[in-house]
């Protein structure tokens, strides 16, 4: 892990040893030689700007190093010019860190830039989506928050904790709109789900208690 991080964070200067090592090689030996130093000098470069530290900042995250996490997102200073799939991953990233915060506007802002990066996968898109519906609902706007959850379990979501979570959110709001048919469609998808988090599982149980007392 520590060369790894050191290979990482010092790619500029590694590609500048490299580089005026191919310099020397080409005015001292031959040009010819100097070219294989040229093309990883210049390899390196392009992953400084284009690949940065996202590997790294997953293993922070996985590690629960929240801290070190958010100083790895601070060293990318043009995330315009990372590849497609790691800019997107970058701005999830982001987006998660200020939703820890509860810094809710920056999180949606970032996420709504990860989704027009595009996503490398549907899951992820879906993913996107619930957390921007979830962000609507903190904010009282259940009309957005029920839009975004519906393209999110349209897209798909990684897991059946997050799926369950999302049809649970779409059953409480179209209950707030009084369309107890929806609700109850909804809080089946929910069961039917087979959720395992015990955060989800009792809101399917308190939920459960309206349901049954619920015309229709």
């Amino acid at each position: 892990m520590n060369i790894r991080r050191f290979l990482v964070f010092y790619r500029l200067p590694i590609a500048l040893v490299v580089l005026a090592l191919g310099f020397w090689m080409g005015f001292a030996v031959s040009w010819w030689g100097a070219v294989p130093l040229f093309i990883i000098g210049l390899l390196i470069i392009v992953a400084h700007f284009m690949i940065g530290p996202i590997t790294l900042i997953q293993q922070y995250m996985e590690a629960g190093d929240v801290e070190g996490a958010q100083k790895l997102l601070d060293r990318i200073k043009y995330p315009n010019l990372l590849y497609k799939p790691v800019r997107s991953s970058y701005y999830m990233l982001r987006a998660n860190m200020s939703g820890m915060s509860q810094d809710l506007d920056k999180a949606e802002s970032d996420l709504r830039k990860g989704l027009a990066t595009g996503m490398p996968e549907k899951q992820f898109e879906g993913s996107a989506y619930l957390q921007l519906g979830s962000i609507a609902l903190q904010k009282g706007n259940s009309k957005e928050a029920f839009e975004n959850l519906s393209k999110a379990v349209k897209l798909g979501l990684p897991d059946k904790d997050s799926e369950a979570f999302a049809y649970i959110t779409l059953c409480s709001i179209a209950m707030q709109r009084r369309n107890f048919k929806g609700a109850k469609m909804y809080f089946n998808k929910a069961k039917n789900s087979k959720a395992t988090n015990e955060q989800v599982l009792d809101q399917i149980k308190e939920m459960q208690k309206y349901i049954a007392r619920m015309p229709g």
